[in-house]
């Protein structure tokens, strides 16, 4: 996932991200508590936002979150969120430069996408 959203920022002539592993804890573990509460939200159930959870994972500097659902394989995800301007932006983003993957593959499966300023 990464690699292929590297390729993608590349296309665009915007510089690569870098895995983190503080916003890969973080988004692991929205995309179980959706699969595990059967939600599919930016917002938790208890009103958590994406910016709060890579701050609880320990992430000083939080920029953005992509999710997606229902997708089987990696390329898929992208081309979905390529082809959502949102999802897009957040993607695309000259300024983020650390990035964080998560997926559950039970329910869904359900993709988390989160991003950071170094």
């Amino acid at each position: 996932m990464v690699l292929l959203t590297n390729q993608a920022r590349a296309r665009a002539r915007v510089p690569p991200l870098k895995m983190n592993e503080l916003l890969r804890q973080a988004a692991r573990s929205h995309s179980l508590d959706m699969a595990r509460r059967r939600f599919f939200s930016h917002i938790d159930p208890e009103g958590g936002t994406p910016f709060d959870r890579m701050r609880a994972h320990g992430y000083d500097y939080p920029a953005g979150e992509n999710i997606a659902g229902g997708q089987r394989r990696p390329h898929e995800v992208i081309h979905a969120w390529l082809n959502s301007p949102g999802h897009r932006a957040n993607l695309l983003h000259p300024d983020f430069s650390e990035i964080g993957v998560g997926v559950h593959l039970g329910y869904g499966p359900l993709w988390t996408q989160t991003f950071g300023y170094a």
